[in-house]
């Protein structure tokens, strides 16, 4: 009774932490933006915050010392790489994304008040569910099954593959004088219309793996079938390419041919469309 009660108490000591490392981040990333005027620095926040609660869950949890190391490591180098080449592509001069400068004029002057809700504590929320893995993961003296650590570092590796390769393809592409107007389906792009999205969720499905052997590692699976959702489904793949029809003429047909997340080889004309 007494060492369940006392690991109940750990694990809720490491979510608080965590909870109050996403507040933190995000509550001072929403004045930054009010400041400036620009929701979008939460993008490139996203991906750092989440190496935050990695580095404050790590210090924390006393678990499997080889399962810690690795969670961090994982998360520690996707974060990094995703921060660095966000805050490389908000330098290009793009300005703030689509997404919150029709939030601004739909909200107006009340769009700051409204974006520290639907946007900061709405993607801190998100963010605290995802990490479900990388808090559960800092706990438990019983180590991974050195089969399951391994499958789940290799789908990470995958995941951290086509999310880079597919990243620097499409830097290359929009920085070509030559691609104006043009679909992008080359490289992990035939294969996928979001390579990046795609390996994403491979991240993550793989910290979760790594996860898995802790006590309550299940649980930490929720933060991967969250995040996929919101790439396939919310935030990522729908949302953008909703634009994305409306803007590239060749974008319809694209469609119809390469697979919407998981990558597959284009159809042929006349075989219909792939999700």
């Amino acid at each position: 009774m007494t060492f369940a009660t006392a690991t109940t108490t750990s694990v809720g000591a490491v979510a608080l932490a965590s909870a109050v490392t996403i507040a933190v981040i995000m509550v001072t990333t929403w004045i930054v933006s009010v400041a400036v005027r620009d929701a979008s620095i939460v993008d490139p926040v996203w991906p750092f915050g989440f190496v935050a609660v990695a580095t404050v869950t790590f210090a924390r949890g006393e678990g499997d010392v080889v399962r810690r190391a690795v969670v961090l490591a994982l998360v520690a180098i996707w974060g990094l790489r995703l921060c660095a080449h966000l805050v490389r592509r908000r330098r290009g001069g793009h300005g703030e994304d689509f997404r919150y400068q029709a939030m601004r004029r739909h909200w107006g002057a009340r769009f700051p008040i409204v974006s520290l809700v639907t946007v900061f504590a709405l993607q801190g929320v998100l963010m605290w569910v995802v990490a479900l893995p990388v808090q559960l993961g800092m706990r438990g003296s019983e180590p991974t099954p050195p089969a399951l650590l391994v499958v789940g570092i290799a789908a990470w590796l995958v995941g951290f593959g086509f999310e880079a390769i597919g990243d620097a393809q499409l830097t290359r592409f929009r920085n070509d004088p030559s691609s104006a107007g043009r679909v992008l389906d080359t490289g992990l792009w035939r294969y996928t219309r979001h390579p990046n999205y795609f390996g994403d969720a491979c991240v993550w499905w793989g910290i979760a793996l790594v996860a898995l052997g802790a006590p309550a590692g299940a649980v930490g699976l929720i933060g991967a079938v969250v995040m996929t959702v919101l790439l396939r489904r919310v935030s990522g793949v729908t949302l953008l390419e909703r634009a994305l029809v409306k803007r590239r003429p060749g974008y319809v047909d694209y469609v119809r041919r390469t697979s919407a997340f998981v990558p597959r080889p284009p159809k042929q004309p006349g075989h219909g469309t792939q999700g």
